[in-house]
């Protein structure tokens, strides 16, 4: 389940700065979080992280969205065909795509959805 986010979630991570990318996000009993690294009107590039038993919920966007898997292991739904990734994996959810994120214990990810270049549906 998503909690609300606070400003800092919201707000992007400092520039210039070189960081490990799975220690950017905490692990947090119960829950899924979310960090903005880069949050533009043609997109945005986001750090999450899930609680063992936690996932997101069918969603469908109209945009492609890339997804990497930087810490343990988790099974993407598309259209359902299942797809298990493990820490290191990529996939990309075609934009329009019902999409599900289960979870296989606790897991980080990167999410990056990229806004532009598409015709109006």
């Amino acid at each position: 389940m998503l909690h609300k986010r606070s400003e800092k979630e919201i707000s992007e991570i400092e520039k210039s700065k070189v960081y490990i990318t799975v220690e950017i996000i905490e692990y947090i009993p119960n829950s899924v979080v979310i960090k903005t690294i880069l949050r533009k009107s043609t997109g945005n590039i986001s750090v999450m992280s899930f609680d063992s038993g936690e996932g997101l919920t069918e969603k469908k966007t109209p945009f492609d969205t890339f997804i990497q898997l930087i810490d343990g292991q988790a099974e993407i739904v598309i259209d359902g065909k299942n797809q298990l990734l493990k820490t290191g994996d990529a996939i990309v959810i075609p934009a329009h795509s019902a999409n599900t994120i289960k979870p296989n214990g606790r897991f980080k990810l990167i999410q990056t959805i990229i806004k532009s270049g598409y015709d109006q549906v």
